[in-house]
Order: C-alpha cells, then structure tokens, then sequence
C-alpha cells in the first residue's frame, strides 16, 4: 500500500508534518531572483530547512502552472531533488484533479508518471466510473476531498440528502458524510485511497474516523486557517496513532524562521502522539 510510505516515514521521525511548497512568487524573498530559477531555489531551501520535521511535502501546482513552461520546470526540478535527496518523504501534488474518464488518464500520466507523485488530491464528483484511471493505481495515493477547510465549504458540503430520494441508504446524511461513506466503502478497493478532512471543522473529522477506520486523512488549515491541533488530534488520529497529513504551507515557508516553525509545529504534533 502507497500509505505505507508516508506511515514509515512518519514512524521513523516521529512526525505527521507535512510542509505545503505552495512558492507564491510574489511572497518568495527578493534575495531568491537573483537566481535562475527562483521557484525551485526557494524550495530548494524550505526543503534543507524543514525535512528533519516533514514526512510529506505538497506542493499545489496552481503556483508552478501560473508561470507557464518556466513554472512546470521548477516544479519538475523541485520533485526530482526530492526524489534523489529525501526519497523516503511522501509526496503529495495539491491540484484537485477529476475530469471524464480518458482525461484522466492524461493527468495520471503526467502527476504519477512524469513529475512522480506519491499520491495526488482529487475531486469526487464525478464519482468512481470517471476516477478510474486514478483509483487503478495501486502504487498511488487518491486524496479524495470531502470535508475541506475553506468557510464556504458548507455551501455544497453540508448540503442533505433528502429522505423523498431514490437513495434511500444516504437518506437524512450530509454531503460530506456520504462522500466519506462512499469513498472508504466502495472505492477503497485498492487501499489507494486517502480524504482531505479539514482542521477547522474537527467535530465532522470524528464522525468521518469513526466511519472510515484507519484511513488516512490529508489535513488543511492548520496555521494561516485558524485549525485548532488539539481538537484535530484528539478528533482525526487512528487506532495506530497515525492516520493524519497535518499540513502546513504559508504558516511555515513565508515565516521569518522556517526551521525554527516546523520543529514547533512538530513538536506540538508529537505532544499528542507520544
């Protein structure tokens, strides 16, 4: 199983961080355009800064695919380091990916195959006829989104499924639950896959353990978000004392001490876990 890397990782360092690359080019220091490639450059360091604290990086290609041919260098630069420096360190491509079936297979291609990726986040909606291509990939992650971090989540998420439905089953349920339903249900048919479960809404984080198992969870909002870790801990770890991607993008890379913001993020982790 894919998360059985991220699971030895964590175990060795003893931590659940994961450190977001999200390199904003307009937040990047100005010592770092002096370089070629400034994107990667600054990777490069967040990377030598935190990787004693982080069992996973994920970078969102959003910040890569806004600079063009350039951008998708960097960000290919940024796995390929990884993969010869820290090849034991999860990786995750934030790009929330789903589309018709043989589209798929192009992102599959390119996230899996050309860049590399451990695992990669994805949209449900289309359901599991479409995701195929991902879900068929036993040596890959599929992040499934289910309850993110975002405030206007609930617009969509909360959303109930009405008891004069055909769907009798899901009946009386919250979007967001049947999504965790159907995902650790149905779709888990290659132990591929993984929900993004959001650190601000904790009280939905219990109920989507208490359905899913052990499953592991890719979880936003911690820091800039407002996340509370304790409530998150207490909520989302499993039987293991595993089961959590406690991500970190703005909070550790744009801080004065990168370092010094992943060891306390960390640190605090491993209060929960030891």
């Amino acid at each position: 199983m894919i998360i059985n890397k991220y699971n030895k990782r964590a175990k060795k360092i003893n931590s659940l961080l994961c450190v977001g690359l999200d390199a904003d080019i307009s937040k990047i220091p100005e010592r770092f355009f002096k370089l070629e490639f400034p994107q990667f450059e600054f990777n490069k360091w967040i990377i030598e800064e935190t990787h004693e604290y982080a069992s996973a990086f994920k970078p969102n290609i959003a910040f890569y695919e806004a600079h063009g041919d350039k951008g998708i260098k960097e960000l290919k630069m940024t796995m390929e380091y990884l993969q010869k420096k820290y090849p034991d360190i999860f990786t995750i491509c934030d790009c929330k990916r789903a589309d018709i079936g043989n589209t798929n297979q192009g992102y599959v291609d390119s996230l899996f195959d050309w860049f590399g990726f451990d695992a990669i986040t994805l949209h449900p909606y289309l359901g599991s006829e479409a995701l195929k291509p991902f879900l068929d990939r036993k040596d890959k992650g599929c992040i499934l989104l289910c309850r993110t971090s975002n405030p206007g989540a609930k617009e969509i998420q909360d959303l109930y499924i009405q008891r004069s439905w055909p769907l009798n089953a899901l009946a009386g349920k919250a979007l967001w639950l049947v999504m965790a339903e159907k995902v650790s249900k149905s779709w888990n048919k290659n132990n591929n896959c993984m929900l993004v479960v959001g650190a601000t809404y904790p009280k939905e984080m219990k109920k989507i353990r208490e359905i899913t198992g052990d499953m592991t969870f890719l979880v936003p909002g911690i820091g800039a978000q407002g996340g509370d870790l304790k409530a998150v801990m207490k909520a989302g770890l499993n039987s293991e004392g595993l089961g959590l991607i406690i991500n970190s993008s703005r909070g550790v890379i744009f801080s004065d001490n990168p370092k010094a913001e992943a060891k306390k993020l960390c640190e605090e982790i491993r209060k929960y876990t030891s």
